[in-house]
């Protein structure tokens, strides 16, 4: 069941890469290899979940010699989480004409990426896996075929690879300091480095995490790429690529850089606070949607990061949790801002409350796991920290929705069938909101499995 979902994707990828992905009929099958890798996805989760951590080395080596798969619940939830974003927005392109015949491929070539990195257990396959989701990425930024698509396309190729080639001298770092590439015996190794070249190495890989990430400082090709595309591709790297950010730091941080990332927990928090404040007010002075949409960005991810900076149980789920419903908000607010009507007005609505975490919408439970993971710390800092990001999300939001749906008379093309899209995003977060006790759970395992939440 583990090489499962990666075969599928894999022999899927390879084949639609040979159709034309501009064909309908092509198009939904690519949907319905989305969903199988789904479905698999979810099926080896109920096994991890009642079984624990499971893995398998290729070729019958001995583990740290062979490649080794490690599949856990951390990497069950943001596996998940990638390819039903992903599915999501395809589907929702699909049902307003594929433009290019390679873009069901490169979605699920992204697919890949997303699945393999959260399933690996190697650090150097990690690099892998997270190059082919970027090479993807690349090419999907420029899908449309405008100037101004293939500008934003050229700004995240050359920023992103930059942080491509931090990642490779961190994870160099990492086998020249170890010795291993296997994740369990860096982490195991990890202690007994000296803490010059261990914080050097983690250094490395945050900056490149963050980059990812969007994280204020080095949110600069964010705002240029967002706005640059077209409203499925932002959903797909806001919702499902900004999840190897996330995904990285808990894992590297979490389980190889424990120690560096307790050390580091007030320049993260530093980070953390500029980002969300910097976020909020630029997303207040934009006007239009993808503008307000991709400056709320870097202001989400700093909550993120400030629950990761608390560090131990609570704010490793905290961290999940906002990741979570974070993905869900923006694909669901970059998707239906090009729109109009009842169905998506009232989409809109949800993910605009969701995002400035107003009650009953699951972003409430998102910005609560975060105010709890502040009282843990008993800081008054971030208690007001939260608040002054929480009310800056809710009035560029509001102010968003009112430019949008009461003022703009515009009407861009739609198909009825991305109502349905957009209604399912809508009612799942709503779902969460009313009812976010597996949310909860689940997070709260997910965060057990690193070595860092013992503390």
């Amino acid at each position: 069941m583990i090489e499962l979902p990666l075969a599928i994707l894999w022999f899927g990828a390879v084949i639609f890469a040979l159709l034309d992905g501009t064909n309908l009929k092509v198009a939904w099958a690519s949907v319905a290899v989305l969903i199988a890798a789904l479905v698999s996805i979810v099926i080896l989760g109920v096994s991890v979940y009642q079984d624990g951590t499971q893995s398998v080395t290729a070729g019958g080596w001995a583990p740290g010699i062979g490649i080794t798969l490690r599949v856990d619940m951390l990497g069950l939830v943001f596996a998940v989480l990638s390819i039903s974003v992903l599915i999501m927005a395809l589907a929702f392109e699909v049902m307003q004409d594929v433009r290019a015949r390679v873009f069901p491929a490169l979605v699920m070539f992204m697919a890949i990426g997303l699945t393999g990195l959260c399933f690996t257990g190697d650090a150097f396959n990690f690099y892998v896996f997270f190059e082919i989701a970027m090479i993807s990425a690349y090419i999907m930024t420029g899908y449309g075929e405008t100037p101004r698509q293939f500008r934003a396309a050229f700004t995240f190729t050359v920023v992103n690879l930059l942080g491509s080639v931090f990642f490779l001298i961190g994870i160099s770092a990492l086998y020249h300091n170890t010795g291993w590439l296997d994740m369990n015996l860096i982490a195991q190794q990890m202690p007994q480095v000296a803490r010059n070249p261990a914080i050097l190495s983690a250094t490395f890989i945050f900056v490149a995490f963050s980059i990812k990430l969007g994280l204020f400082p080095f949110h600069f090709w964010l705002p240029a790429v967002y706005t640059g595309t077209r409203g499925p591709v932002a959903a797909m790297l806001s919702g499902a690529l900004a999840n190897i950010g996330t995904y990285g730091i808990l894992r590297f941080g979490g389980e190889i850089f424990p120690r560096e990332l307790e050390k580091s927990s007030m320049v993260l928090m530093v980070l953390a606070s500029t980002s969300i404040v910097y976020g909020g007010l630029q997303a207040l002075s934009r006007r239009s949607a993808n503008e307000v949409l991709a400056y709320s960005s870097i202001g989400q991810v700093g909550y993120i990061l400030a629950a990761i900076a608390v560090g131990g149980k609570v704010g490793f789920s905290a961290a999940i949790v906002f990741a979570v419903l974070n993905s869900l908000n923006k694909t669901l607010l970059f998707l239906s801002a090009g729109q109009r009507g009842v169905i998506v007005g009232t989409g809109f609505a949800i993910g605009a409350f969701s995002v400035a975490g107003v009650p009953p919408v699951g972003g409430f439970i998102g910005k609560l796991a975060v105010f709890r993971a502040a009282a843990e710390e008993q800081s008054i800092f971030l208690f007001s920290l939260f608040l002054v990001g929480s009310a800056l999300s809710f009035v560029y939001m509001f102010q968003l929705y009112r430019r949008r749906q009461w003022m703009d008379e515009s009407e861009e093309e739609h198909r009825v069938g991305t109502f349905a899209v957009i209604g399912v995003i809508a009612v799942t977060i709503v779902a969460i909101g009313i009812w976010p006790e597996p949310l909860l759970v689940l997070s709260e395992r997910a965060a057990d499995v690193l070595p860092g939440a013992a503390r």
